[in-house]
């Protein structure tokens, strides 16, 4: 097998094993005589050094976005640094009343060195524009800042590293609404394993700021029957901000 075969397949696999955590299912079924009969999925488990009972109001509030950049400077401070293109910080409005939430750089972002700007983004940015607003108008960023390799899922290491200034941006920012854009940065913003299928539709608490867990833009890539359940989450987002949708797209067109 060469090795774009073989990364074809690793791309394949991963993103049916995200498929599976995005609608609930926690492991996959092995035949062996094993007391346990199901080979559950890793998932990354919460750094001890890292507490949740801080509230935004306590977390240092003099920080501005730009402050936080240049801190972060050229980040070493995890192996991802060593191996990324460009650091992603993050983009948008500073005062913006929604921030999104995604997992982690892939590809392009970590080429252009700016958040959801793949195929994946520009879906997010036809989410934002039915919801009447513009990407200039909220503010986008992922748990990690570095793409780790294969786009594979953070390592707890990673997020250590990489948290603190991400709850330090939206402590800057100060939005109105989080947006937690797939699995994995809802799990890590919640401190939970629950699958997204059974978070999204309801608000949570991130440190006193109401949070909406919604499927991955690239999740409904890959299943764009699942826009319906993403554009509600958008509206009562929307409801929460005491605002209108845009004119709301067609069904099939919706995200």
């Amino acid at each position: 097998m060469s090795d774009s075969e073989l990364h074809y397949l690793i791309s394949a696999l991963r993103g049916y094993l995200d498929e599976l955590r995005e609608t609930g299912v926690d492991g996959l079924p092995y035949d062996d005589d094993r007391k346990d009969p199901v080979v559950p999925f890793v998932v990354a488990e919460e750094p001890a050094s890292m507490t949740t009972d801080v509230t935004v109001g306590e977390i240092s509030g003099c920080d501005s976005l730009e402050n936080i950049r240049r801190e972060l400077g050229d980040c070493r401070r995890c192996s991802l640094g060593e191996k990324r293109t460009n650091l992603v910080f993050g983009v948008g409005n500073a005062n913006a009343d929604i921030a999104f939430v995604g997992e982690a750089p892939g590809r392009d972002e970590d080429l252009r060195g700016e958040p959801f700007v793949g195929e994946a983004g520009q879906l997010l940015t036809k989410i934002v524009l039915a919801m009447g607003l513009a990407r200039e108008d909220v503010y986008i960023c992922n748990v990690l800042k570095c793409r780790p390799p294969n786009n594979r899922n953070p390592q707890p290491d990673e997020i250590e590293s990489c948290e603190p200034f991400l709850l330090r941006q939206l402590q800057a920012i100060s939005p109105k609404v989080i947006v937690a854009l797939g699995t994995f940065a809802a799990q890590t913003l919640l401190r939970t394993r629950e699958p997204i299928s059974r978070l999204r539709g309801r608000f949570h608490d991130y440190h006193g700021i109401p949070l909406m867990p919604t499927f991955h833009p690239a999740y409904l890539l890959r299943n764009p029957a699942m826009k319906r359940e993403v554009w509600d989450d958008m509206k009562t987002v929307l409801k929460k901000l005491g605002r209108e949708p845009a004119v709301a797209p067609k069904a099939d067109e919706k995200g």
